[in-house]
C-alpha cells in the first residue's frame, strides 16, 4: 500500500484528491490549517481507517516533517487562494505561499520524495497570447498592485520546486491548474462560478465584475484530479510543468448568461466595476486559456465534462448544501 501526503487536504482540490486516493487503497495523511478549507470536506472520507488527518500549518517543520517521512508522495495543494483573500491579505499569501512550499521541498528532500506541486494560470500573469503554453514568457504588473503577489509568488514556488530538482535530484511535477469547478468550491474568496450560481439561486443579480469580457476556462475537479493521480505514477513526467485545464474558451458574459439560463432564467444580469469590489488600480487577466496538448500526449487526459454539466452540479451542490 502506497502513502501519499496531501497539503490543503481538506480544501477544494485537496478534499477531492483525498477521496480519489482513497478509493485507489492509498494510505492517506492530510495536513491543513483550515484557513480556508473545512474539515466537512472529509466528512465521506473521514469515514476510512486509512485517512489520518492532521490539523497544522505547513510552515512548520515540526509539524510537516514527520508527514514527509511516512509519505511516497507529496501532494503540495496547500496555498493561499482566491482573488479576493489575495488582495485583502498579500503578505499571507507570499509567506503561506513561498515559505509553505520551502518547508515541504526541503523535507521532500531529505527522503527524495516525489513531490506533485499545485502552480496556476496565475503565473501567466499580463502576458497576450490568447492560448497559454508551458513554455511562454510570465509577464506581471508593477510590484504597487498586490494583484500579483499571488501568481508571482507560485512562480517562486515553481523555480524553487525545479532548482531541487536540479540540484538535489528531488522527483517534482508541476501542475498549473487553471479554473477548476465542482461541488466544494465557495465563491467565498471570489471564484466566479459557485457565486454566480449562488446569486442566481439567491434571486439575483449575478454580478460580472469589469466589462465580462474576460475570456475563462472551466475543469470540473475529477478531471483535475485525474491528471494528479496519473502524473504521479509517470517517470516522464518527473522536472516537467504542465498545463491541467478545459481549452473550451468562454467569456464571463457568456458563463453568466449559461448560469442565467440553467439556474434562474428570472435573474438579472449586472456589471459591477472592479474598484468597487477590490479597491483603486485593480488590474485582471483578460484571457487566460492553457495548451493541454502536452498533458494530452503524456498521459493522454483530455477533459471531458460540458460546462452545462458543471454548472448543474455546481447548482444542485449548492442548492442542497452537502458534499
Amino acid at each position: 500500500m502506497k502513502t501519499a501526503l496531501v497539503t490543503g487536504g481538506a480544501g477544494f482540490i485537496g478534499s477531492h484528491l483525498t477521496e480519489r486516493l482513497l478509493r485507489d487503497k492509498w494510505e492517506v495523511l492530510v495536513i491543513d490549517d483550515l484557513s480556508t478549507g473545512s474539515i466537512d470536506n472529509l466528512r465521506a472520507a473521514r469515514k476510512s481507517k486509512q485517512l489520518h488527518v492532521t490539523t497544522g500549518s505547513i510552515e512548520s517543520e515540526q509539524a510537516l516533517a514527520p508527514l514527509v517521512k511516512r509519505a511516497d508522495v507529496v501532494f503540495h495543494l496547500a496555498a493561499a487562494v482566491g482573488v479576493k483573500l489575495i488582495v485583502d491579505d498579500p503578505v499571507h499569501t507570499i509567506e503561506t505561499n513561498i515559505h509553505g512550499t520551502e518547508v515541504v521541498l526541503k523535507c521532500a528532500a531529505e527522503g527524495r520524495k516525489k513531490v506533485l506541486l499545485a502552480s496556476t494560470s496565475e503565473v501567466y500573469g499580463k502576458g497576450s497570447s490568447e492560448v497559454f503554453s508551458e513554455e511562454d514568457d510570465l509577464v506581471f504588473g508593477a510590484t504597487t498592485r498586490s494583484r500579483w503577489c499571488y501568481g508571482c509568488s507560485k512562480a517562486i514556488d515553481e523555480f524553487l520546486a525545479l532548482a531541487y530538482h536540479g540540484a538535489r535530484g528531488l522527483p517534482v511535477v508541476i501542475l498549473r491548474l487553471f479554473n477548476t469547478v465542482g461541488a466544494r468550491q465557495t465563491g467565498q474568496y471570489g471564484m466566479v462560478l459557485p457565486r454566480f450560481v449562488q446569486q442566481a439561486l439567491a434571486g439575483g443579480p449575478i454580478s460580472v465584475y469589469g466589462d465580462g469580457e474576460q475570456v475563462r476556462c472551466f475543469t470540473h475537479v475529477a478531471d483535475v484530479v485525474e491528471a494528479f493521480v496519473r502524473l504521479a505514477d509517470c517517470e516522464a513526467a518527473v522536472g516537467q510543468i504542465f498545463n491541467v485545464g478545459s481549452d473550451q474558451a468562454v467569456s464571463v458574459n457568456e458563463l453568466a448568461e449559461r448560469v442565467r439560463k440553467l439556474v434562474n432564467p428570472k435573474a438579472e444580469i449586472e456589471h459591477v466595476p472592479y474598484e468597487q469590489v477590490y479597491g483603486r488600480g485593480f488590474e485582471d487577466i483578460r484571457v487566460r486559456v492553457p495548451d493541454v496538448r502536452k498533458l494530452r500526449d503524456t498521459i493522454g487526459l483530455q477533459p471531458g465534462r460540458t460546462l452545462d454539466q458543471i454548472i448543474r452540479e455546481v447548482k444542485e451542490h449548492l442548492s442542497k448544501g452537502t458534499s
